[in-house]
């Protein structure tokens, strides 16, 4: 879908807190820096001027937008900070770069900051073309690391193997408790996987089908994060164990008004509210982040990543977790079949 960075603060602070997205616009930019305790900085006239825009039109998106500048580490130096900036910049004897031997406050950007700019300023041409160079680095860079593909990013997780694992346990102990308990043809199956599906993600399985765009033969539990399988299972455990329950006090098969009645009765308790807020969380903004794929439904929900996520699921565990997942597939299903 298109993105439009100066409107988005989610779209802006997902590229910025994307530390392998950062590396490769630095290395494909190559914007002149000063490096400064291990970081990389430019002054706010440099900015300025790489911006081809007034001194006063920077400071005025600065105070516009305060705590994200300050969050993407712009800062004005003086005394002591200041004092130790301008060693760096003598001793890297950059000419492009005059920070006054008078100055007693200096506005400066990290690279990251630098790149905040880049991504609010409308009124500069060559802020307009670094922002679309971003967006094909930051989709270059995931589907580099994630083997040139999205879709199953979820499984480049830790915690999803095991997840996965458990969950199709549940989903059999779910289905006998509704073959045995639930006096219904075939479709009951489907249909009471969906109102799982709609009580924690507010979508049927074909709706969530439709938003990731998968494929007829794409298994819609291989996508789902580590999280949501969690909150599935316990779904299906839950009120699994509340249909053979019922059943045996009646000493029959469910009707399905009354397995309807036990499942609204069994996803308003209160214990589900947080579990399905955060659950919502991590779909809606991972799925936004990651696969580009916006869950109407689940708009509220949408936050920021913050770095520790591009890392759990980018970094260099989570590709040698993807190469071995297959084989550990094959493997768990072997054992399934013993039991």
């Amino acid at each position: 879908m298109p993105k439009d960075l100066t409107s988005s603060h989610v779209e802006r602070q997902n590229i910025l807190n994307n530390q392998y997205a950062l590396q490769e616009i630095r290395k494909a930019t190559k914007i002149e820096c000063i490096q400064h305790k291990g970081d990389y900085y430019v002054t706010k006239d440099l900015v300025a001027r790489f911006f081809e825009v007034d001194v006063r039109t920077i400071e005025r998106y600065i105070e516009k937008n305060q705590d994200e500048f300050a969050r993407n580490w712009y800062r004005v130096l003086r005394g002591k900070s200041l004092a130790e900036f301008k060693l760096d910049v003598n001793r890297e004897q950059q000419p492009d770069i005059n920070v006054g031997l008078k100055a007693k406050n200096l506005g400066i950007f990290n690279f990251r900051a630098f790149l905040n700019m880049a991504m609010l300023l409308v009124e500069s041409e060559r802020a307009r073309l670094l922002r679309q160079a971003i967006l094909d680095i930051v989709i270059d860079t995931i589907n580099q690391r994630t083997g040139g593909g999205t879709k199953y990013i979820n499984q480049q997780d830790e915690d999803f193997l095991h997840s996965w694992f458990e969950e199709d346990n549940y989903r059999r102990q779910f289905t006998d408790a509704l073959k045995d308990c639930v006096d219904m043809g075939n479709f009951k199956y489907p249909m009471y996987t969906d109102k799982i599906y709609v009580g924690i993600f507010k979508e049927k399985a074909e709706e969530y089908r439709k938003v990731l765009k998968l494929h007829e033969k794409d298994k819609v539990r291989d996508t789902f994060y580590s999280e949501i399988l969690d909150l599935v299972a316990s779904f299906e455990c839950g009120f699994g164990a509340m249909l053979q329950k019922k059943s045996k006090q009646e000493g029959r098969k469910l009707t399905s008004f009354e397995a309807d009645l036990l499942f609204y009765e069994f996803e308003s308790l209160p214990h589900w509210k947080p579990l399905i807020e955060k659950a919502r969380n991590k779909m809606a903004s991972r799925d936004l982040a990651f696969r580009d794929a916006l869950h109407q439904q689940l708009k509220e929900y949408v936050t920021p990543l913050q770095a520790e996520e591009f890392e759990r699921f980018l970094g260099e565990k989570s590709k040698e977790l993807a190469e071995r997942l297959e084989e550990a597939k094959d493997v768990m299903k072997r054992l399934k079949e013993r039991e």
